[in-house]
């Protein structure tokens, strides 16, 4: 079986910043698009950003654009969000997600993380 587990959540004041993490273990035999979505209360859930399995290219919801950046590690098939200049609209439930293609498996499956609360507040 695949887990990911999340860390790097936590609480910021405005204008701060934070550096989430996403590590995935288990029978993976390879690895394609990761992404980062998040659930804010009262609103649905939300793609934050993407990235392909190159690490090539990269898509962003327009609300971060130029404050977030999205990255993987192939290697520890780790994805990390650096997010900058938070905002108090940026307090959600973080959710990191993998598209694995498992050694176990035929045909890829989508994995998900266990959600990181990030708070903006001062």
């Amino acid at each position: 079986q695949v887990q990911l587990v999340e860390s790097g959540g936590g609480l910021v004041q405005p204008g701060g910043s934070l550096r989430l993490s996403c590590a995935a273990s288990g029978s993976i035999f390879s690895i394609y698009g990761m992404g980062w979505y998040r659930t804010a209360p009262g609103k649905q859930r939300e793609l934050v950003a993407a990235i392909s399995s190159g690490g090539s290219t990269t898509n962003y919801v327009d609300s971060v654009k130029g404050r977030f950046t999205i990255s993987r590690d192939n290697a520890r098939n780790t994805v990390y969000l650096q997010m900058n200049s938070l905002k108090p609209e940026d307090t959600a439930v973080y959710y990191c997600m993998m598209v694995v293609l498992s050694t176990s498996r035929v045909g890829t499956q989508d994995y998900w993380g266990q959600g990181t609360q990030v708070t903006v507040s001062s």
